[in-house]
């Protein structure tokens, strides 16, 4: 993808997210590689005056992750729209023209060791992790066609994600058995999905190590340190403006949102 297409893409969607604009087509040619997605996502980053303070992970499902050579994507979460909950629902904007969609996940806060290798398994792991809490990701795009279209079109516009609600603590002596924890999310009342992050790959640890390993190949592991909400464990689910959302995770508590325009 050329230099000119990069910017085009990239410029639309940052002018559509600042706007709060839906945009009805995908701006450009589409990019048919990570490599090309992650140059469009890169230029866009640049494009914006705002702190990155974490990003989300997100799968990506057979077959695409063989033809792709990856099983995950990443996009940033501006620090602005990263929440800490304490009390009623937070209320969480959306494209209401475009997609939205809130995920379940638990929102591991990463520190960077000095002088460490990246780690290779949960072990090694634990030593760049500060923190661990349950969460919400809201997933949402001024494109309603971003998730139709695939993982490089998701990857091109921010990862499809527009905030992070962070809610109570792990404690410490919960991670060994993250994901053995039930996790039911439910909207405007009813359960829509409940699972555990032991079918999720090799689990919020190993989201963590693939994140890692694609901003050090970007060159941007001086933007590391922050959250990282590590995938959608009971599945990736609509919303519309005005529904209410809420994870409950087995044995530490819940965290819930109001999606607004």
């Amino acid at each position: 993808m050329d230099s000119h297409a990069v910017e085009r893409i990239a410029q639309a969607f940052v002018t559509a997210r600042t706007q709060g604009k839906a945009l009805p087509e995908y701006p450009g040619d589409r990019p048919l590689t990570l490599a090309d997605a992650y140059q469009v996502q890169d230029h866009a980053l640049q494009l914006w005056d705002r702190y990155v303070g974490g990003w989300k992970v997100g799968k990506i499902p057979p077959p695409r992750d063989a033809e792709l050579s990856a099983n995950r994507l990443i996009g940033p979460i501006f620090e602005d729209v990263i929440y800490h909950q304490a009390g009623s629902p937070l209320a969480m904007p959306v494209f209401a023209d475009g997609f939205a969609a809130a995920e379940a996940e638990f929102a591991i806060r990463i520190r960077v060791p000095e002088n460490a290798a990246l780690p290779t398994n949960d072990a090694e792991t634990y030593d760049w992790v500060e923190e661990i809490r349950i969460g919400i990701e809201i997933a949402s795009s001024p494109y309603a066609g971003i998730n139709e279209d695939g993982p490089c079109v998701t990857v091109s516009d921010h990862g499809n994600n527009a905030g992070l609600v962070l809610g109570a603590v792990v404690p410490r002596e919960m991670w060994d058995g993250i994901n053995d924890i039930t996790v039911e999310t439910i909207i405007d009342g009813e359960t829509v999905g409940t699972a555990t992050t032991a079918s999720m790959l090799d689990g919020p640890f190993g989201a963590v190590r693939f994140l890692l390993n694609n901003l050090a190949e970007r060159g941007l592991m001086a933007q590391a340190p922050g959250w990282v909400s590590s995938g959608a464990i009971t599945g990736v689910h609509d919303v519309k403006v005005g529904q209410s959302v809420e994870a409950r995770f087995a044995g530490i508590g819940s965290v819930s949102a109001l999606i607004t325009a």
